[in-house]
């Protein structure tokens, strides 16, 4: 993501990559190690994004959206609520209540968080992204502070009956976000999912 951001010029297409990560902590730029309270044999990595310390895994969708934010006409701002509300938008059709909370980036289920978000912007380009909680082991993360806080629960989908796959996952909620995008041509970067 860095060196595709570091080598990217103007007309460089707008990318999403989907995927899932082995087991691993990351530890963001502000993240502080104290909040990694017992990671065992799963490494920790400290990456370029924003927020503190989160777990991925299998099971675990990751969304990094790499844009050119001036193009897609978005500030930073607009690109978290935009990958916000499209989760929500992904769990309010299946009848799930999901809200964000005020100062802790994310999406919540009664109060428990079902996705995290990162992003790093960098010559007004951004990458990182988002992971959404599919069906994945989440004992990891009682071994950290998530996003660091103390006792945050961790949710998931399978915790309310959906059974999708990560790729299933990860084309229903394109369709949510690419619905929201001012600039037309990224529709173009997700056929084939």
């Amino acid at each position: 993501m860095r060196r595709f951001t570091e080598e990217r010029g103007p007309s460089t297409p707008d990318a999403i990559w989907c995927l899932e990560h082995p087991p691993i902590f990351t530890l963001g730029q502000a993240g502080r190690r104290e909040h990694v309270v017992a990671p065992g044999a799963i490494p920790v990595l400290h990456v370029d994004r924003g927020g503190q310390v989160t777990y991925h895994g299998p099971g675990q969708l990751l969304v990094y959206v790499l844009f050119d934010l001036q193009r897609q006409h978005l500030g930073v701002r607009d690109l978290v609520n935009l990958l916000e509300q499209s989760v929500i938008d992904l769990l309010v059709a299946q009848g799930i209540g999901a809200e964000r909370t005020p100062g802790a980036p994310g999406v919540y289920v009664g109060g428990k968080k079902v996705a995290a978000l990162g992003l790093r912007v960098r010559r007004g380009c951004s990458y990182h992204g988002l992971a959404v909680n599919i069906d994945m082991d989440l004992e990891p993360f009682r071994r950290i502070h998530p996003c660091g806080y103390a006792g945050l629960e961790v949710t998931q989908l399978a915790d309310f009956g959906i059974e999708w796959s990560t790729e299933e996952t990860a084309q229903r909620l394109l369709r949510h976000f690419l619905a929201y995008l001012p600039y037309e041509g990224v529709n173009q970067l997700v056929e084939g999912w």
